[in-house]
């Protein structure tokens, strides 16, 4: 006899009793509705005993290890207020979006089941950069004289920073989507792109441009931009700072961005701006967002088609390919044909960032599962390495283009987009293109040992992390913005992929894509309940087999199970052992006796559903 376990049970029970009661009330009022929008998941019984795996013990102390480094960095590196302690900057060096994502993964960590304190740590960061920089002003630099931020959100910058800046509050409500302050921005973001806030008209309907790289809560940048408005104020560095890029003076910075200059007009980066009108819509199902985020990129689907399969790197406000590049569709900061003198390396530096418009292209996909999003990048990656040469008996692939044509040629080939489109996809043409890639070979068996591989690889970043930690010598005086940023201990990579059977988002302020999502039905929280991990081993476009196990000895844990990230994929039935079960939906709740364990086969229908930011119980 358990007493714990008893009474956890009996209030189970109760729970269950009122939610019935609840929904019987609602019933009568509204015919044939509320009991189906209360009633529990349909529940699988695991009661098959499991020795704990050797890959559920590392995912149980990853999830451990990454909280307890993310507080020792939280206590280092930020004060009382959420502020980071370091000499707030301007521009693409060390600008703000850097502070923040000192914080990257650690909406993940809490999302797969990491403890409670890493959501209330990053939302007190977040809460505090955003007052930092709207209170942090340039002197120099004409575009942030009143604040780094207006309305919680960057007056203007590119897209590559932005949605770096973006990390955080992207992911937060994966765990949190109920914040009111979260909801009140979500909206408001979104609305800079909408122009429904009259001081930010960033968006041109009828062309179906942004109208600049430069853009954000004050609007666009209608102006060629300088190398002070990406370099910030000038700043003292010799004896003191250690730019990321490697400059010794600020001379140097300056020199940096100075051919930084033909922004005027959209550029695919923009594309990024797409995942704010996609949390609007995940949070309200409110559908004028998701028309408009359908709008923006298949008028850049058109464009790719237009121009040869290949999406050009400038649109002038004319709406035309290259109309603010000289009629290049090469044209522009960081495009096709965008190679600059880099001041610390003392040599010619290409900066191609035609590929950040990928984001677009996948939020499209989430919204709708149309393989025409995939297919264009599929045409794009064959445009390119069709101009391959052979110099030496090597096969050379390009990576840029200009007056010359293509250049900058390398061994490997050019593969934007490859491995999301294989991994969404999981058809056999795509598969091939990422053949290699250690995770996709454990998904079809060839590479067995990958999972204690990946997790032990991330425990280790975690230790050499910490110790980065405790020997940086660094000030708050003496610390740039993007100082802390190597040293960030969060490490979810491996769990990511293990777990979710997803994809991780990285630095590029994305959606979360994955396979499958974990809930604690009795914390009432996302993640993974305490004891339990899982592992997933195979994958196709309509299954996937996942592992789940319980390693308390002691106690049973019962975990609800989502289609997707945000519901987006449908389960039609779970197979465990001899005994198939219909399930007809977007989660369903398992029951794991103590020390149990089982492979269950998911046979599910991919991005069949609205996606939404929201529970299985709700």
């Amino acid at each position: 006899m358990n007493p714990l376990r008893d009474a956890r049970h009996r209030l189970k029970s109760h729970l269950n009793v009122v939610r019935l009661l609840t929904a019987a009330v609602l019933g009568l009022a509204v015919a044939g509705t509320a009991p189906n929008l209360l009633a529990s998941p349909p529940s699988i019984v695991v009661d098959t005993p499991m020795h704990p795996p050797y890959w559920a013990l590392l995912e149980r102390e990853l999830l451990r290890q990454n909280a307890s480094a993310c507080r020792e960095f939280f206590d280092k590196y930020f004060d009382e207020r959420g502020w980071l302690l370091c000499v707030e900057r301007w521009g693409g060096d060390d600008g703000p979006d850097d502070a923040i994502e000192s914080c990257l993964d650690w909406p993940l960590v809490h999302a797969l089941g990491g403890d409670d304190d890493v959501l209330a740590m990053y939302k007190k960061a977040w809460e505090g950069h955003l007052r930092q920089y709207t209170v942090a002003k340039t002197v120099d630099v004409p575009l942030a004289r009143d604040g780094m931020y207006f309305k919680e959100f960057p007056v203007m910058m590119d897209w590559l920073h932005n949605s770096e800046g973006l990390v955080v509050f992207n992911l937060q409500g994966l765990s949190d989507p109920q914040d009111p302050a979260f909801l009140q921005r979500v909206k408001r973001y979104a609305g800079f792109y909408l122009n429904e806030d009259p001081g930010a008209p960033n968006y041109d309907a009828d062309h179906k441009i942004i109208r600049s790289m430069f853009n954000g809560s004050r609007g666009p940048l209608l102006r060629k931009t300088t190398g002070l408005d990406w370099a910030g104020d000038p700043i003292e560095v010799e004896n003191r700072f250690q730019p990321k890029h490697g400059e010794s003076t600020y001379a140097q910075m300056l020199e940096h961005f100075k051919d930084y200059n033909d922004t005027v007009g959209d550029h695919p980066q923009n594309l990024k701006a797409t995942t704010l009108a996609l949390n609007a819509y995940l949070v309200t199902q409110d559908r004028k967002y998701r028309k408009w985020l359908l709008e923006y990129v298949d008028a850049w689907h058109d464009r790719m088609k237009e121009n040869g399969d290949l999406i050009p790197t400038n649109v002038g406000l004319d709406g035309k390919i290259g109309g603010d590049a000289g009629g290049h569709w090469w044209g522009g900061v960081y495009g096709w044909g965008f190679t600059v003198y880099d001041p610390a390396s003392k040599t010619m530096a290409s900066r191609n960032q035609h590929h950040a418009g990928l984001q677009g292209f996948l939020n499209a996909y989430l919204l709708t599962g149309d393989d025409r999003y995939l297919e264009r990048w599929r045409r794009q990656i064959d445009a390119v390495n069709r101009n391959a040469k052979v110099e030496a008996g090597v096969t050379l692939y390009p990576r840029m283009y200009g007056p010359e044509g293509w250049y900058d040629y390398v061994p490997e080939k050019y593969s934007a987009g490859a491995y999301e489109i294989a991994y969404l996809s999981m058809k056999e043409q795509d598969l091939a293109r990422v053949s290699d890639h250690a995770w996709f070979r454990f998904l079809n068996g060839t590479n067995p040992d990958y999972p204690q591989q990946a997790l032990l690889a991330d425990l280790t970043r975690i230790r050499n992390q910490v110790d980065g930690i405790r020997n940086d010598p660094t000030t708050p005086d003496t610390r740039l913005a993007d100082d802390p940023l190597p040293l960030n201990p969060a490490s979810v990579n491996s769990l990511v992929e293990l777990m979710l059977g997803g994809l991780p988002p990285g630095r590029s302020g994305s959606a979360l894509f994955c396979r499958l999502r974990y809930f604690d039905p009795e914390k009432r929280r996302a993640g993974l309940p305490d004891g339990v991990a899982a592992l997933v081993d195979e994958m196709s476009d309509s299954h996937v087999t996942v592992t789940l196990v319980n390693v308390d000895q002691q106690f049973s844990r019962d975990v609800t199970v989502q289609a997707g990230a945000y519901a987006e994929h449908h389960f039609e039935s779970v197979t465990n052992g001899s005994k198939v079960e219909k399930v007809d939906r977007s989660s369903f709740t398992v029951q794991l006796a103590p020390g149990a364990g089982a492979k269950l086969r998911i046979q599910m229908k991919c991005f069949s559903n609205p996606p939404r930011m929201s529970f299985p119980w709700r």
